[in-house]
């Protein structure tokens, strides 16, 4: 199961955030914090799937934006990197390319409906 969703650019600011569980507005801070943190500080060499805490994070990177999805243990890592890939596609085809400043129009469009 998803726990939550994240869009972070590269200096570590949170674009989009999706939780699907309720998680306290401070440990939201803390949690974000640390897993930028964690998926930032690692070279492309490295595998995009983290064992953190009781939970996992898969991440890819598009250029300067980061998608962190945060899942249970039993979730399958190649599928949710798999449908991360499928997100951008489909952002891609809406806004011909994908970049910062169309999470930003995204996220506004999400909280007018």
């Amino acid at each position: 199961m998803i726990k939550f969703f994240l869009m972070v650019n590269k200096q570590g600011q949170t674009r989009l955030s999706r939780y699907y569980e309720h998680v306290e507005l401070n440990k939201r801070t803390m949690l974000e914090a640390e897993v930028i943190k964690n998926c930032l500080s690692r070279s492309k060499d490295e595998c995009s799937f983290i064992e953190y805490k009781d939970f996992k994070l898969v991440y890819r990177q598009y250029a300067a934006l980061f998608i962190v999805v945060g899942i249970d243990q039993t979730e399958n890592e190649m599928a949710v990197y798999e449908l991360i890939h499928n997100f951008v596609e489909v952002l891609d085809k809406y806004f011909s390319r994908v970049s910062e400043l169309d999470v930003s129009f995204l996220v506004s469009e999400i909280h007018l409906l």
